[in-house]
């Protein structure tokens, strides 16, 4: 039992080697990389992480690491609702153009301890620097309380980060962490950016795919859905309706 358990560690410290032996021959600085560049959403699929891992010229000069996973842009329509005669009702909206669907952030150390504001906002790191389109319809609300709604609501949602999670170095050298990405992760392609910070400003940076994509059954019904959508509204009501004859009669009997 003791060595099953111990293969994917020996196997994940094996992967950490030899980006550092690989970084180390190419005189890179940052080298890192997924344990899957694919998410499979299948019937079943319930979540599941991904672990980053990778290697630096060495973490003691005073180098941080920072991870940011972005999902695919959205447009978005967040709605404030208002009482109204003891009834809540929708008052206001706002657009949100191209905001990320999915949005997380890991760090070596607090984002403020690695790199002044200004940095981070150019490269839109962390939730406070995160550049949102947001143009709100509404007179009794401003971009920045529709910006605080979204997040908000993303991250009851389990798509945006509620804080940064910590990046674990093995050594001077090997690092990892892993992201969650819930059941209800939308579909496409992710970027997964890794950056080296020295001195609070980016001494190098990777930019690495990651796939997120329904397959089998779920898979084509949902691309009938989208590509044929009058065929299936037709066989939906067809369905229901069959099943409710179907219940009928056996309440008959």
């Amino acid at each position: 039992m003791a060595g099953g358990n111990g293969r994917p560690v020996v196997l994940f410290l094996a992967l950490l080697a030899g980006l550092w032996a690989s970084a180390a021959r190419a005189a890179e600085p940052l080298v890192a990389d997924l344990s899957r560049h694919l998410v499979a959403i299948t019937t079943g699929f319930a979540g599941t992480d991904v672990l980053l891992f990778g290697a630096v010229e060495d973490a003691s000069r005073g180098g941080d690491v920072v991870v940011v996973v972005r999902g695919p842009n959205h447009g978005e329509i967040v709605r404030r609702k208002a009482r109204n005669a003891g009834i809540w009702i929708n008052s206001g909206l706002a657009e949100v153009r191209d905001a990320p669907s999915f949005y997380r952030v890991a760090a070596s150390k607090p984002l403020a301890e690695i790199a002044p504001q200004a940095v981070l906002e150019r490269h839109q790191i962390g939730l406070e620097a995160l550049d949102l389109d947001i143009h709100p319809r509404d007179e009794r609300a401003d971009s920045p309380q529709y910006r605080d709604a979204l997040i908000r609501l993303k991250q009851r949602q389990g798509l945006y980060g509620d804080g940064v999670q910590d990046i674990g170095f093995l050594g001077n050298r090997l690092f990892r962490t892993e992201m969650h990405f819930p059941a209800n992760v939308p579909v496409g392609t992710y970027l997964v950016e890794v950056y080296l910070m020295v001195d609070g400003e980016v001494a190098s940076a990777q930019t690495t795919p990651l796939v997120v994509s329904k397959i089998g059954l779920g898979a084509d019904v949902f691309d009938f859905a989208h590509q044929q959508a009058a065929a299936y509204g037709i066989i939906a009501i067809l369905l229901a309706a069959g099943a409710g004859w179907a219940a009928a009669a056996i309440f008959r009997k």
